[in-house]
């Protein structure tokens, strides 16, 4: 099984510690690149494939672990785009 894979697995079973690393890892893999909004974007990101599609999240912070409401964001997207 490949690492990304793995993270959909882990994705999928909707872990309370999945972090903002492995989330990149998978927007990555599924072709995402991370832009830059500019210096004052705070703590929001945001994720374009080629297709144009756009995921958008608050990095989490103190704490590098993902927020449940996120996770299903993530998977919804995902989902409707037919990446999952």
């Amino acid at each position: 099984m490949t690492r990304k894979e793995k993270l959909i697995k882990r994705l999928w079973t909707r872990p309370k510690d999945f972090t903002w690393e492995e989330m990149r890892k998978l927007l990555a893999a599924l072709g995402f690149e991370e832009v830059k909004t500019g210096k004052t974007s705070g703590s929001r990101r945001r994720f374009v494939n080629s297709s144009g599609v756009i995921i958008s999240l608050h990095k989490p912070h103190p704490q590098n672990i993902l927020k449940m409401y996120q996770i299903e964001q993530l998977i919804n997207i995902l989902n409707q785009e037919g990446l999952l």
